[in-house]
């Protein structure tokens, strides 16, 4: 479909689509055996300047916003997903300075993202605050000029790789989610360590660790907007991310429909190539449909994000659930077609079957984007008193 881009979005995605092409996908797979950050990959996308396609150009950035940002990581997510994630989590790890940091917090650290010389996370799941992010127990408690915090961060994207985190922690436990704040902790800070690196089904080459704080000292500039605010924080943050995980979805189901495409074309069975039998042409017709549907709705919520709109939770849930649940059918029956052969290692859709499952958990699972949805559907409906 035609989704009338400008010349410079054509530009950002065939570039991100040329370094997948050329520089991701000859490692995909021993990078994956070998569990190894993309580090090579990541330099060629600083390089290339796509770190900062969603950031102002005052701070170096191109400009552009959570469309440009879905573009590219649509892209590396055909080739693999775990480098798209790599580079949209630096990206989610960024956007609470850019939404909600002050003009200091931007100028220091805005730059250097928007360069590539520095990679970004979010640290807001514990081991008990999972979907229920009001159960965060990380502790922030002021001291003079200082903020001292405590506690762990588990499940952590690009944890031990980026150099600049912006983590959620409770500043008054009086107040419950109320009480909780926003800071940006940088990696090298005394009391800040990391987890050993987490053995995942998919998505290896995706560094996921814990952060871990012992009595970690910043300077209370580095709170980000003000005490009481790391729930909007980081509800905004999300809200402004969830399309970037569609467009991982998007991405990943278009990989797999291209390799199910040419395998059925190669595949002889009964004197005949599969492509011909009536059973494959309406599964890659469902996988298709499903698939353009699914970026139809991204690119949407993106558009709408970059509007200005700020009533976005629930098209940014409905994109991201919908291109998930179809990621994870399309790779699925991508496999179905490969046969035995798409269960061994050396054929591809085996990969991208198992980097499917964690789209439908991470930044909310699937299960809270509907409880997102249908909340905002009974809200729409009271304002409307009918």
């Amino acid at each position: 479909m035609n989704y009338f881009l400008t010349e410079e979005q054509q530009m950002i995605r065939d570039l991100a689509a040329k370094i997948a092409v050329e520089k991701a996908a000859p490692v995909v797979a021993e990078l994956d055996e070998k569990e190894e950050f993309p580090w090579e990959v990541m330099k060629t996308l600083a390089s290339s300047d796509l770190f900062g396609v969603y950031l102002p150009e005052e701070y170096g950035g191109f400009g552009g916003g959570v469309f440009e940002l879905c573009l590219v990581t649509e892209e590396l997510s055909k080739v693999c997903c775990g480098m798209g994630v790599c580079y949209a989590a630096s990206a989610l790890g960024t956007l609470p300075i850019l939404l909600f940091g002050s003009d200091a917090q931007k100028q220091k650290y805005l730059p250097d993202i928007a360069a590539g010389k520095k990679l970004a996370a979010f640290g807001l799941t514990e081991a008990n605050a999972g979907s229920d992010a009001a159960a965060v127990a990380t502790t922030a408690v002021r001291d003079n000029d200082s903020y001292v915090l405590n506690g762990t961060k588990q499940w952590i994207t690009n944890a031990g790789e980026a150099e600049v985190y912006t983590v959620i922690a409770i500043t008054d436990k009086a107040k419950g989610i109320r009480g909780a704040s926003a800071f940006i902790v940088e990696k090298g800070t005394p009391g800040f360590s990391f987890g050993q690196k987490e053995k995942k089904m998919g998505i290896r080459c995706s560094a996921t660790r814990e952060l871990v704080f012992q009595d970690c000292r910043i300077p209370k500039e580095n709170i980000i907007g003000r005490e009481g605010m790391g729930f909007i924080v980081a509800m905004k943050t999300l809200d402004r991310a969830r399309p970037g995980v569609a467009s991982q979805g998007v991405g990943l189901a278009q990989g797999a429909l291209d390799h199910a495409i040419r395998y059925s074309r190669e595949r002889v069975q009964f004197g005949q190539a599969i492509s011909s039998f009536q059973a494959i042409q309406h599964m890659l017709a469902d996988m298709a449909t499903q698939t353009e549907a699914a970026r139809a709705l991204t690119y949407a919520s993106a558009r709408m994000i970059d509007s200005g709109d700020d009533s976005i939770s629930r098209e940014a849930a409905m994109a991201k659930l919908f291109a998930t649940d179809v990621c994870m059918k399309v790779t699925t029956d991508a496999v179905q077609i490969f046969g035995g052969y798409g269960y061994m290692r050396e054929y591809p859709v085996e990969k991208m079957m198992r980097d499917a499952k964690i789209l439908q958990i991470y930044e909310g699972t699937n299960q809270i984007q509907r409880n997102v949805i249908g909340l905002a559907l009974i809200k729409e409906m009271a304002k409307k008193k009918v």
